[in-house]
């Protein structure tokens, strides 16, 4: 049945359940797929803590969720500021 939505109950791990802080992220796309790393960096070196895949329709769907989040927040919050590029990159 097309339109009909499922509800899908969605479980966390707990050693998930906390996440990871990433101050920066390195994206790579193929024709495939896109690939986010995010990292901690900590200088003198950075450290991937998240790997994320995803194909490029979903990524799509990913940039719009973002978008349409980011204007909610700036209408409850004002605008968000551009943080500067990291000095040291990897």
């Amino acid at each position: 049945m097309a339109g009909k939505r499922q509800e899908i109950k969605v479980h966390i791990p707990n050693e998930v359940k906390g996440g990871v802080y990433a101050n920066n992220m390195v994206v790579q796309h193929t024709k495939e797929e896109f690939i986010l790393d995010f990292l901690m960096v900590a200088p003198p070196e950075g450290t991937v803590n998240s790997r994320v895949i995803v194909s490029p329709g979903h990524m799509k769907r990913v940039h719009e969720a973002l978008s349409e989040n980011i204007k909610k927040y700036e209408d409850a919050f004002g605008s968000i500021r551009t943080a500067a590029e990291p000095k040291t990159f990897v």
